[in-house]
């Protein structure tokens, strides 16, 4: 798999790299960008096998709130069939390995994991890239975790866990640090297992009664921002963990994408000063990955297909940036001036974010300037 492969012309300064579910989890990490979530009971093999979404490279099978109950024996067995199809597809040739995306499936709780996990076979595994876990907190994650290296130790195989902070103990002031330090614990000791650190926006803001409207960020909600913030600073720390934004809901496909008249122009400026770009919708997602990459985050949980070329364009590294991070990370100490004269590169601060636009460059490449972020999305798939 590759980011933008919608897009083939595209020239990049720099290519992404190849990664599939094996590749060194130091790289996997920062790859899953735009992650699609939908029920899974779904079957969405088809369009797996005739590779017909190439912007698609990370989707998350839902046994949980996408999942009505009812359906939930309907959506394993839909799973299970799935994987298995796809590790067939690559076995015979009838699938390219380098067009099977990053699968994750999200359990309903411990019980469901346990009997999804239980019928697992090791042909099933080769296809699946992990495994998310709804409501952690430092109460049920320990067992998580358990299970989930019981099933890399019965299978000789890796499955990841992506846990995913929403819980209300972490939404409320009084108890949200001693279950992120809790959490952390959690994370430190299963660390070889642990792709990504994902957030719950939509399940902070039910517990306040809020929903940000489209011309708003989750940044703007006071309560919910607090709650990022505090996950951030606790598992963010030193590059601890990859952290990935919270999800956006409004979606209006834009029936064109013509910007030949921007490419002289950065992108900020239209969206930061809310000059229309493409319409309100897309307008807004951009805007909030914007405040994503400036606090942080990497990457998106997405809930509509016209969502991901967006965001994973957005991650793309401008040339000055990649520049910046080489000169940082190639110099031992001290201060010396950016590749684009015009900042301070301080060596010792920057070594963190000079790490993470390194990798974020090596899974989503290196463009010439900002308005290849443009260029990158406005294409038809």
């Amino acid at each position: 798999m590759r980011h933008h492969m919608y897009n083939p012309d595209f020239k990049f300064v720099i290519e992404p790299e190849h990664f599939n579910k094996y590749t060194d989890r130091e790289l996997l990490q920062y790859c899953p960008g735009a992650t699609m979530y939908m029920p899974a009971y779904k079957d969405f093999t088809p369009k797996i096998l005739q590779h017909s979404m190439p912007a698609l490279t990370t989707m998350v099978f839902c046994f949980e709130d996408a999942c009505p109950e009812e359906r939930l024996p309907e959506a394993m067995e839909n799973v299970h069939n799935l994987l298995t199809t796809v590790t067939d597809a690559v076995d015979t040739g009838k699938l390219d390995p380098d067009f099977v995306p990053l699968i994750f499936v999200r359990v309903r709780n411990l019980s469901q994991f346990k009997a999804f996990g239980e019928k697992l076979t090791k042909k099933e595994v080769r296809s699946l890239c992990g495994v998310n876990f709804p409501k952690f907190n430092s109460d049920n994650g320990h067992e998580y975790y358990a299970y989930l290296q019981d099933l890399n130790d019965r299978f000789g195989e890796i499955i990841y866990g992506m846990p995913i902070i929403e819980d209300p103990e972490v939404a409320y002031k009084e108890s949200r640090i001693d279950q992120l330090m809790g959490i952390k614990k959690i994370l430190d000791k299963y660390r070889h297992l642990v792709l990504q650190v994902r957030v719950g926006g939509t399940d902070f803001s039910s517990v306040f009664g809020v929903r940000r409207g489209v011309d708003y960020s989750l940044y703007d909600i006071m309560t919910v921002r607090e709650c990022l913030s505090d996950i951030i600073n606790v598992c963010g720390r030193n590059n601890d963990y990859v952290i990935s934004g919270p999800v956006w809901e409004y979606f209006r496909a834009p029936k064109e994408l013509m910007f030949d008249e921007l490419q002289h122009y950065g992108i900020e400026d239209y969206l930061m000063r809310r000059q229309p770009l493409v319409n309100g919708e897309i307008d807004g997602l951009l805007r909030e990955v914007l405040l994503d990459k400036a606090n942080g985050f990497i990457g998106r949980t997405v809930i509509h297909p016209t969502h991901v070329k967006f965001v994973n364009a957005l991650m793309a590294v401008t040339k000055e940036e990649y520049d910046d991070a080489c000169q940082i990370l190639g110099t031992k100490d001290g201060v010396v001036k950016g590749s684009g004269g015009n900042k301070m590169n301080e060596i010792r601060p920057h070594t963190n974010w000079a790490a993470k636009i390194y990798n974020r460059a090596r899974a989503f490449g290196v463009i010439k300037n900002e308005s290849g972020f443009v260029k990158l999305f406005a294409v038809s798939e």
